[in-house]
């Protein structure tokens, strides 16, 4: 309908209001007028404040802005979409109308694309209000509805404990689309206390999406879920999965100047994103006054991290007139507390050229029998016989100062699960593929090598815009990041490649792509995380550090 039509639209307006005209308004009429809505849209406007689903006092400048940009007869339906809807849990109807215009927006865009409107698959007959009216007055717990997700909770009431860390909360999926919490709640409670469960929904269709996020007040409690829901028939024929989600507050920042220290680079990144609490870097090996052209940026929380990463990547962005690449930290499970209670390995790092793996043997056998130790530029792994003198070495050497630089030492995680690195490696090389094709349209530009996936800096063909690193990143949504250095030394791993320049790293990237291993010269060199045991090296490997159950 062309939006000249004003006859045409402004009948359709007052079919959609009831009235043959304005009829009586609201003092609150005048004022959408003079904000500059159109009269029809400002009079069904006002009709929906006189059903009292919504008060004027109820939007912002936000909401009002958007509704002005959109056409009269595109305002009309986004308002009759609003008022069809369930608002008896939405706590910012001003965000719901936001949300309910963008998903108009998508899809009128995808008609005018000839794709076809996404429907849902399921008839979206909500949830059982009854139900969930009950399950509320029981447990105190709130419910908040947005467009894109449905939360219970989080804290639950009286609550006086701290906030649940890592390995509270599971990821759980195959949900069926129908479900809600009236069915979830009671399944999850068994479980444990929860903190909060986040349905996520599809604004698109009305139905959900397929999984949802519970985190619970204790880790014991995620655990039982895992061991007791996963491969659980939810309905018949239908099982869901559930496994641990770690909420990822970390990010990679790629080619920054090696030159700045970490306090010009946490002032710097602060300017671009709010809740940036902390910067991470590692020194080079050759001068410890310099960087090694990366870093990691530890933000508040999951979704400022996620604000941070949406405004870094978008390659309008250069610190220091450098090309940064930011992607999420890699992810990395943490070993159980009886796993750890066998570890007799110690992490060392912030080592110096001149500290020799003899020095270090001979500072930590003063502690016990030391069977074998393995340094790797400025961070090594140290072998002891008995842990109960590990534990002791770590105590009274965590610190201190060795060959003219204070090192930090702590206990070497065990060695991971092949599969999962295998997987991490897969997801780096899809994400990495994308950015390359969006941001500097690299694989596709090159027909020399079709079949490139990049994983590694010496796999992307030159010439590039300064010095660039492709991130050890894995994250996604929902991804525990690597941590390290001041945040809390060794809560993390640091990545899940053998180290560069020596013979395990290059024989690997020269058979599979040859001549390109020569471009990566400049990218700057990480850490080794983890440390390969045996002469063939990459069957097992430790990691480089824990931080203590508390």
């Amino acid at each position: 309908m062309a939006e000249g039509n004003g006859e045409v639209v402004e009948e359709m307006a007052n079919q959609k209001s009831g009235e043959g005209g304005d009829g009586e308004r609201t003092q609150d009429y005048s004022k959408l007028l003079e904000y500059g809505l159109h009269k029809m849209v400002a009079g069904r406007l006002d009709d929906i404040y006189k059903t009292g689903k919504l008060a004027h006092s109820e939007l912002d400048e936000r909401a009002l802005d958007a509704l002005k940009e959109f056409h009269v007869e595109g305002a009309l339906d986004v308002l009759e979409q609003f008022l069809d809807s369930n608002l008896e849990h939405v706590s910012n109807k001003s965000a719901f109308l936001c949300g309910v215009m963008k998903t108009y927006r998508q899809k009128i865009r995808a008609t005018q694309q000839g794709q076809p409107a996404p429907a849902a698959t399921v008839q979206a007959k909500g949830p059982d209000e009854e139900k969930i009216k009950a399950i509320l007055e029981r447990t105190g717990y709130t419910l908040d509805v947005t467009t894109g997700q449905r939360k219970y909770g989080g804290p639950p009431p009286n609550w006086e404990g701290n906030t649940p860390g890592n390995g509270c909360e599971v990821f759980c999926g195959k949900i069926p689309k129908d479900m809600y919490e009236d069915e979830l709640i009671p399944l999850f409670e068994k479980c444990g206390k929860i903190w909060d469960l986040r349905l996520m929904m599809d604004p698109m269709t009305g139905t959900n999406r397929g999984y949802a996020f519970v985190t619970f007040t204790s880790r014991d409690s995620a655990s039982n879920a895992v061991r007791e829901l996963n491969d659980y028939e939810i309905r018949n024929g239908k099982k869901i999965g559930v496994t641990i989600s770690f909420n990822n507050h970390r990010l990679f920042v790629g080619n920054i100047p090696k030159n700045r220290d970490r306090d010009e680079l946490l002032e710097e990144f602060a300017k671009h994103a709010p809740g940036l609490v902390e910067v991470i870097i590692y020194s080079s090996p050759d001068d410890k006054k310099k960087n090694r052209g990366f870093c990691f940026l530890e933000y508040e929380s999951h979704k400022a991290a996620s604000l941070a990463k949406r405004r870094l990547g978008t390659g309008r962005i250069k610190v220091w007139n450098c090309d940064i690449i930011v992607d999420w930290a890699d992810p990395q499970e943490e070993p159980d507390e009886q796993t750890m209670s066998k570890v007799k390995v110690l992490y060392v790092r912030n080592l110096t050229q001149d500290t020799s793996e003899e020095k270090l043997k001979e500072s930590f056998e003063q502690f016990g029998r030391v069977e074998r130790v393995k340094k790797i530029k400025d961070y090594a792994f140290v072998h002891f016989e008995d842990r109960d003198n590990a534990v002791k070495a770590m105590k009274d050497l965590d610190g201190k100062e060795i060959g003219g630089s204070n090192i930090e030492v702590s206990l070497a995680k065990p060695p991971s699960d092949k599969k999962k690195k295998e997987e991490i490696l897969r997801a780096r090389e899809r994400r990495m593929t994308q950015f390359l094709q969006t941001r500097i349209g690299l694989v596709s530009s090159v027909p020399s090598f079709p079949s490139m996936s990049p994983q590694h800096a010496g796999m992307i063909p030159g010439p590039l815009p300064g010095p660039m690193r492709v991130p050890s990143g894995a994250g996604g949504q929902r991804a525990q990041g690597m941590r390290g250095g001041p945040m809390g030394r060794g809560d993390y791993a640091i990545g899940k490649r053998k180290f560069e320049g020596g013979p395990h790293n290059q024989g690997d990237i020269k058979r599979r792509y040859g001549a390109l291993a020569n471009f990566g010269n400049s990218w700057g060199s990480q850490p080794l995380p983890q440390q390969p045991l045996g002469a063939n090296g990459g069957e097992q490997w430790y990691t480089d550090t824990y931080s203590a159950w508390s």
